[in-house]
């Protein structure tokens, strides 16, 4: 039964994600909001973030409340086969490393081991920690089926927006949108 659930959840981001068009953008500059497709969403806002576990660079478990750890944490869910995923992650990698940001927890569904993750993101000069969520339980508890995803968790371990597409997590839209963390 999980290799049927992974098989579609596999076959769902492929012909689902990377490839799929921006939605049209609002007058203030927002991605129209719907449930699922490209853009911001906040239909989901006040639900708690799984327990589900992952791994972490060094292939242990781990899991997103024990990352954020009480405090506000973005997490991005990509692949290395994903274009628009790649594109972003070095504006991520910034954001990780500004004073006062967000925590970053990008977390790849690539059904890697968390070692060729680790190269990848090397090879990409992304110092980012190499999660890796190869079995996609955490995009599926999450509800995710396009790539790239980004949500926003505020210190209270409760969702505040998401984002899905690539977009520039240095620039004045990601600024205003990070503004809402707490």
């Amino acid at each position: 039964m999980r290799v049927l659930f992974l098989a579609a959840a596999l076959a769902a981001l492929l012909t689902s994600g990377c490839d799929r068009q921006a939605a049209p953008q609002s007058e203030a500059g927002e991605q129209a909001a719907q449930p699922g497709g490209p853009g911001l969403d906040r239909s989901q806002a006040g639900k708690a973030m799984p327990a589900d576990t992952f791994k972490d660079g060094e292939g242990e478990d781990t899991s997103l409340p024990a990352i954020a750890a009480g405090k506000p944490l973005l997490v991005n869910l990509w692949a290395t086969w994903c274009a628009p995923c790649v594109k972003e992650l070095p504006t991520l990698d910034a954001l990780a490393d500004r004073a006062g940001a967000a925590q970053v927890a990008a977390i790849s569904q690539d059904t890697a081991t968390p070692d060729k993750v680790r190269a990848f993101l090397s090879d990409k000069k992304v110092g980012l920690e190499a999660y890796q969520d190869g079995e996609m339980g955490l995009s599926a508890a999450l509800g995710s089926q396009i790539l790239p995803t980004t949500i926003l968790y505020g210190s209270d371990g409760k969702e505040i927006w998401r984002f899905t597409g690539d977009l520039d997590w240095t620039g004045a839209k990601a600024a205003e949108l990070l503004k809402e963390a707490r």
